[in-house]
């Protein structure tokens, strides 16, 4: 039987390495011998072998843990909405994001916890803490790096997902475990760590959750301010929600096109969120009678990708002079704003792509604190290996209330 080393295996030959690019990961398939078998500990992966084929189930080596990394046991891992697209359609589906190199072990939100830490981990880290797992990867050594800003990474990439550029591949390979598998090893400064009273599965919708915090605090949305989210009713739509009534929003204008879920979620506050049904009225024409004419003060794109441009330039109308629009949707066609009312009224149209670690811990704390009602979800737990079915399960999911998760 043949399987998978991981990237660092000390067994490689010395002629294999010799071939080998210095300092990249092996992609080589190597045998094993019935006795290095039992000297090996080993785990459970989902793993896509084919564009358009199910993912397989394989067993791999548990990977080695290097200096500066923590190895992570999955306890849960969210199943993102998009993963089908992703795997099924690739490279028709944003070709310039690049994938990694089959097969390839995804599952991009993950929750568990630490198992091992590198010898050189000095952080608050430590064997048995609960932890999410934050995907966003970075080189390190870049312009942005070396400022701190590692979202702009020009390499920066989502482990067990895909890659924004070039250097994507490279960090594929330096950690090529997502929550699809038992185990991860993954940067110590990617770790948030988890109290007791924050679920795994509750964990593994923190990608979502963060997206839409990073989104409001870009924003600068303070206590007391108005909010419109489009696409409330979404994944990334629910999140901004209820992290915007856990800010102290004064009033959240949401929108979507389900009335029934529109209901379920005004339920959530019933004096702070006001639905707006798409296709109805104007939004910005409800926004502003509920305004007195000066509109809200953040608009939070969260629509999805054959949502109407006309949707997005109705609800910019919505904002006040000033406002701030951050888009975290996937609109996919060009959006037309004027330049000039746009200078005039001072308004911003921001894109915002993830989220950083110390947001993440932030939520956390909101969370424990009981301000970010993490009990709004509905968890759909699948056992790995019925990943496929998971994969189904998201076409049948009540918005952004149903949680699709990976149970380890």
């Amino acid at each position: 039987m043949e399987q998978s080393r991981p990237c660092d295996s000390r067994r490689a030959t010395d002629a294999l390495q010799a071939i080998l690019p210095a300092g990249r990961c092996s992609p080589v398939i190597f045998p094993l011998t019935s006795t290095e078998t039992t000297m090996t500990k080993m785990m459970n992966a989902a793993r896509l072998h084919k564009i358009g084929e199910p993912f397989q189930i394989d067993t791999i080596p548990v990977p080695e843990v290097r200096p500066n990394d923590v190895l992570v046991e999955v306890k849960a891992a969210g199943v993102v909405p998009n993963l089908r697209n992703v795997v099924t359609s690739y490279p028709k589906w944003f070709p310039f994001l690049p994938l990694p190199a089959l097969p390839a072990i995804y599952g991009l939100d993950s929750a568990g916890v630490v198992a091992q830490v590198g010898s050189q981990v000095r952080a608050d880290i430590k064997p048995g803490d609960r932890v999410y797992v934050n995907p966003g990867l970075s080189c390190g050594s870049c312009l942005a790096c070396r400022r701190g800003d590692h979202i702009n990474c020009t390499a920066y990439t989502f482990q067990g997902y895909f890659g924004f550029g070039p250097g994507s591949q490279q960090l594929f390979e330096d950690y090529p475990y997502g929550g699809f598998g038992q185990y991860l090893t993954a940067p110590a400064a990617n770790l948030v760590k988890l109290p007791d009273t924050i679920s795994f599965e509750q964990g593994a919708r923190f990608g979502y959750l963060g997206t839409a915090y990073s989104a409001l605090r870009k924003a600068q949305f303070s206590p007391g301010q108005t909010v419109l989210i489009d696409g409330a009713t979404g994944t990334l739509g629910l999140g901004a929600v209820i992290l915007a009534l856990a800010m102290g929003a004064a009033r959240i204008f949401a929108t979507g096109r389900n009335t029934a879920l529109l209901e379920k979620l005004q339920q959530l506050d019933p004096q702070r969120i006001v639905p707006i049904a798409l296709g109805s009225r104007p939004t910005s024409e409800i926004v502003m009678e509920a305004t007195g004419g000066f509109g809200v003060d953040a608009l939070i794109e969260a629509l999805g990708p054959n949502a109407a441009v006309a949707t997005v330039l109705d609800s910019f109308n919505a904002l006040r002079r000033g406002g701030k629009a951050i888009n975290i949707g996937g609109v996919a066609d060009p959006i037309p704003l004027e330049p000039f009312p746009l200078m005039c009224l001072q308004k911003s149209y921001i894109g915002s792509l993830w989220f950083t670690t110390a947001e993440g811990q932030d939520m956390a704390a909101m969370a424990h604190a009981g301000t970010l009602n993490l009990g709004v979800f509905e968890h759909e737990r699948f056992p790995l290996e019925r990943v496929n079915e998971a994969l189904d399960a998201i076409d049948q999911r009540s918005g952004g209330f149903t949680n699709v998760v990976i149970i380890h």
